[in-house]
């Protein structure tokens, strides 16, 4: 069978912060039009990769290849390969929901005036903030936040969107909403890469999901074939039980 190159590989990822290893040789594959569900407790990692997959933290050592392309994860902020949903939104509080989209796109993307005014008008209709766009952030409910975010993220067409524990701050009503986009984007042929440790979200997605512990994967399982045979995974069992 011929090896699928059309994805994220990640290999032997290392990474160290005041003398402790956060990732300790940390591996990960996700094929375009899937999502990657990183599940685990605060502290084993998640949001660690996800920053120094998009260079907000410097690599120690590992590889990175996108469609069998080796990646410079230092220059991922000039290529626009990746977009990152913060766990906080790092909306710009002083820009309205329009503003926030148009000037990423006329700053990453160097694009006029008039064409990244076209774009933010399309994508805040397409996650229903049409009637928030001359609102800021501060005016924004916890959903609208959390969409706009995603829109801007999406705005510079990456082939990688991270979502950084996307609903901890949601409620179970938004977190539905949360996790259709993200199934939505799957469609989409996105590369998606999800962290959580909230179970009602990962029950909402159908992709892969992979136990963290220690700055490493410890187990994965298909969603599905997890939910419905979850005595074979001992590991996955037993977190989602507790949480």
């Amino acid at each position: 069978m011929k090896e699928n190159l059309s994805m994220l590989k990640i290999e032997n990822f290392t990474k160290k912060i005041n003398n402790q290893t956060i990732l300790d040789n940390f591996n990960l594959e996700v094929p375009h039009g899937h999502v990657a569900i990183l599940l685990g407790p605060s502290g084993v990692g998640k949001s660690t990769f996800l920053r120094t997959l998009n260079n907000l933290e410097k690599l120690d050592a590992g590889k990175v290849t996108l469609d069998n392309q080796q990646m410079d994860l230092k220059t991922i902020n000039k290529t626009h390969l990746s977009g990152l949903v913060f766990q906080n939104f790092n909306l710009f509080e002083n820009m309205t929901a329009e503003e926030n989209i148009i000037f990423v796109l006329e700053k990453s993307l160097k694009l006029k005036s008039k064409e990244a005014k076209q774009i933010a008008t399309s994508l805040l209709e397409k996650y229903s903030l049409t009637d928030s766009k001359d609102k800021y952030p501060s005016q924004l409910s916890g959903g609208q936040k959390q969409r706009l975010a995603i829109a801007r993220a999406t705005s510079i067409k990456p082939k990688i969107i991270c979502l950084d524990e996307p609903t901890s701050a949601l409620d179970p009503y938004l977190t539905s909403m949360v996790a259709e986009i993200i199934n939505e984007l799957v469609k989409q042929n996105y590369i998606v890469i999800v962290t959580t440790h909230d179970i009602s979200l990962v029950k909402k997605l159908n992709g892969t999901i992979h136990l963290m512990k220690s700055g490493k994967i410890v187990e994965s399982a298909d969603t599905n074939e997890f939910w419905n045979n979850p005595e074979k995974f001992i590991l996955l069992s037993k977190f989602t039980e507790i949480n």
